[in-house]
């Protein structure tokens, strides 16, 4: 969800781009121009405004709500159902601008931010696919906090809003999405922990009180959207045919974790159909499961033009009246769009939905504003009324984004002799690809202007004496320009070659078709390595996972390290690792598949589970059953670490009433229902020792393989931590499992059922066997 590209989907990218550009500059009535807050209830302007129920704290929210509501005339309220909220002028309301973005650091991709020279730049942090493969949650809550304290420091001089439609947490089902770098990766319980993480840190305000908010976060697609434009097919007209259990089992976790541990404030749905109903038009999806199970506080706003599509481009209703009736009688409380504020009093005149319902939606986003302090008065006398430009940019803010890339750094191999290179025994560093200067290409998509930027080759030239040589003029390496890479080559101590993609290779609106290398990179780097002396370290630059089997392969290739999208500190990052200040601890969120796999599957086919009918593969490493050319949790260090299991049970006992069924009959599982699964949990406890004599951070992951029933996952996340070990040193780690929720699986019909028999828990090499039984 992009500014142009929704708005116009079938527009060119340099149109998108040009409308971007435009909207941002031009037509932003809210922020252009603008040197203070825009805000509500000033009553030092305008006193009669503090005899208004609506703008006294004192009250609920939901009374004060009520009381604004109440006043409004049907035409005003349509007017607050669309991104570019309309003014109340006569109650002292002025417009506000819904569409702020935040994914990675404060953006100015949505009309709601901008920078100028107040304000300039904001800090860059990684791709949420490379925060995410540090596996540590401290950290996706830090950078929260830090995003949100940016973006109430530019709110405050009128250059943002205060509702930002991030983080992405959908599954990166497929290797080809051109949006997974968006994502936390393809493990559900993984990016479960990362929305409500990141959401926390943007939301919860200093006080703790959880009706109040510092920004207000959104979490998105929802649901089961991981496809843009693959093959000529589009994210607009697809519809994702998902079984009930891919659906509970994979797709909606993230969703239901960000709604209820992080208490989201918003959630957006997505363009795409799931089984034949537009999401945004699904009252089982919107009323039903968001509002209903998971009690959102909050409101549910659409994709940008998702209203306008569902109709112009689905074909879905047979009106744009009845695509606005539709989406709200379905639970939209607001449109990133006009449609809903051209359509909706036709709707209601036609009869097709009634007042109360466009009540609804309206006080959802009322109350939305009323938690942000928008109708408190002047923000400079509320709760961060001090943040400033002195708050952007900080120092730490900055170190933060370092500290950010690398945690998330994953090294991947690493022969003897090769990595960490010592600084003071290297007297020459060959430095070549296309990334190796990178600038741009390392903040990724959803980004704003950096506070500064350290490329790969500043970041590596600051340390050793360095020669460069690009070897492609792009990443897209049409013809590899080899005499200059490989001269500096032969004669450097060591080589470093940054290759890999950038937005003109994967992008919102771009899928992959292959997942090599593009273009002349693989030959760049073979003949590089093939002429080179000392150690070669191939870095690669991507959101995607690539297939890269030649250099696993290639002893000459001594290291491999990916470094996702690592941010505007990225260079910096990715020098500390390869010379040893830093020792690399992150783990890959996706699997690496081979380019095969993508041969052989469409990535139509939504079903994670293997079908050895049809020969279908399955995806992710819950799932597929195939070759990979690196695994979900690879990740190694300069050091080695060791695991041992020092308390786990090898047997739990599930209390049953006396006339359950199961005591009678043989059940493969149970339900997981209330009278049995009360206080029914145990501890792992583990030992961790780091072998070597460097600090170090540690990452645990602690699998379980169930019993082969329902199609359960092969292998399941059940959880994660992250310790710092200094060199030599021990650490025991604690994990809490409860029976019902962490051994659980998804059936076929989409219920939670604890398999009884033998699971298997693993840590790192180590395997243990736990039974379940009644």
């Amino acid at each position: 969800m992009t500014c142009a590209e929704n708005r116009q989907p079938k527009v060119s990218v340099f149109l998108c781009f040009t409308l971007i550009c435009a909207t941002v500059l031009f037509s932003c009535d809210r922020v252009s121009g603008q040197t203070s807050a825009v805000f509500a209830c000033d009553a030092a302007k305008n006193p009669a405004l503090a005899g208004y129920g609506f703008c006294d704290k004192s009250l609920s929210v939901e009374d004060r709500v009520a009381d604004l509501v109440k006043r409004l005339t049907l035409q005003e309220k349509i007017g607050n159902l669309v991104n570019s909220a309309v003014d109340v002028s006569r109650l002292g309301i002025p417009k506000y601008q819904w569409w702020s973005e935040a994914l990675h650091g404060v953006s100015n991709v949505g009309p709601g931010t901008r920078f100028s020279g107040v304000v300039p730049g904001a800090t860059s942090f990684p791709m949420p696919i490379l925060t995410a493969a540090s596996f540590n949650t401290s950290l996706f809550e830090a950078i929260g906090i830090v995003v949100s304290t940016e973006a109430r420091a530019m709110y405050n001089v009128g250059l943002a809003g205060l509702t930002y439609w991030s983080p992405n947490i959908n599954i990166f089902r497929d290797p080809r999405w051109g949006r997974g770098q968006e994502t936390p990766g393809e493990d559900p319980l993984l990016s479960s922990k990362y929305a409500a993480g990141y959401v926390k840190g943007l939301q919860q305000t200093d006080d703790g009180d959880s009706n109040k908010l510092k920004v207000a976060a959104c979490c998105k697609h929802y649901t089961a959207y991981d496809l843009d434009n693959w093959k000529g097919i589009q994210r607009y007209t697809f519809n994702a045919v998902v079984t009930q259990q891919d659906l509970d089992d994979t797709f909606q976790p993230p969703f239901k974790s960000c709604v209820i541990d992080g208490n989201v404030a918003s959630v957006m749905c997505s363009y795409n159909q799931v089984n034949g109903k537009p999401t945004c038009a699904d009252p089982d999806l919107l009323k039903g499961i968001i509002r209903g199970k998971w009690k959102l506080n909050g409101y549910i706003v659409s994709d940008c033009d998702s209203v306008e599509v569902l109709y112009k481009d689905q074909h879905y209703t047979k009106s744009p009246e009845e695509a606005a009736a539709e989406t709200i009688l379905a639970g939209l409380d607001l449109n990133c769009g006009n449609y809903l504020g051209q359509y909706t009093e036709g709707a209601v005149k036609q009869g097709l939905v009634d007042e109360a319902s466009v009540n609804n939606a309206v006080s959802n986003n009322f109350a939305t504003l009323m938690r942000l302090g928008f109708f408190d008065g002047d923000p400079s006398k509320q709760p961060y009324g001090n943040l400033g430009p002195k708050d952007v940019c900080t120092s730490e803010n900055k170190e933060l984004a370092r500290e950010a890339a690398r945690q998330g750094i994953v090294l991947l191999k690493n022969s003897p002799g090769s990595l960490p290179l010592n600084a003071k025994a290297i007297k020459s560093l060959a430095v070549i690809g296309p990334n190796a200067n990178a600038t741009r290409v390392m903040i990724g998509n959803y980004e704003g202007i950096p506070c500064n930027y350290i490329s790969p080759l500043q970041g590596l030239t600051a340390l050793v004496p360095t020669s460069y040589a690009p070897g492609c003029s792009d990443v897209q390496c049409a013809n590899a320009q080899l005499d200059d890479a490989t001269k500096i080559a032969e004669s450097a101590d060591a080589t470093v070659i940054v290759v890999g993609a950038s937005l003109a290779i994967e992008a919102e609106s771009l899928d992959r078709i292959n997942i090599l290398l593009p273009g002349q990179q693989q030959l760049l780097v073979s003949e590089v390595a093939n002429v080179s002396k000392g150690p070669v370290i191939l870095v690669i630059m991507s959101g995607g996972g690539m297939d890269v089997s030649f250099a696993k392969n290639n002893d000459k290739i001594t290291s491999i390290l990916w470094v996702g999208y690592p941010g505007e500190a990225g260079g910096a990052a990715i020098a500390d690792v390869i010379f040893g200040f830093y020792n690399p601890s992150g783990r890959l969120p996706m699997t690496w598949y081979p380019q095969s796999y993508v041969d052989k599957v469409p990535m139509t086919n939504m079903n994670m589970r293997a079908d050895p009918a049809t020969g279908y593969p399955g995806r992710t490493y819950r799932f597929y059953k195939g070759e990979t050319v690196f695994s979900f949790g690879d990740g190694i260090s300069f050091l080695g670490t060791e695991h041992k299991i020092i308390k786990a049970p090898q047997l739990v006992s599930v209390p049953l009433a006396e006339d359950h069924e199961c005591r009678s009959s043989k059940c493969m599982s149970l339900d997981v229902a209330d009278e049995h699964c009360q206080n029914l949990a145990f501890d792992i406890h583990l030992g961790v020792k780091n072998m070597g004599q460097m600090s170090s951070s540690h990452v645990v992951l602690l699998f379980f393989t169930p019993p082969s029933v329902h199609n359960a996952p092969q292998k399941h996340l059940l959880g994660f931590k992250k310790v710092h070990l200094p060199g030599k040193s021990e650490a025991q780690v604690r994990f809490k499992v409860d029976v019902c929720k962490d051994l659980s699986v998804v059936d076929e019909l989409g219920n939670r059922k604890v398999p009884l028999g033998q699971h298997m828990l693993h840590v790192g090499n180590l395997k243990h066997p736990l039974g379940v039984r009644i």
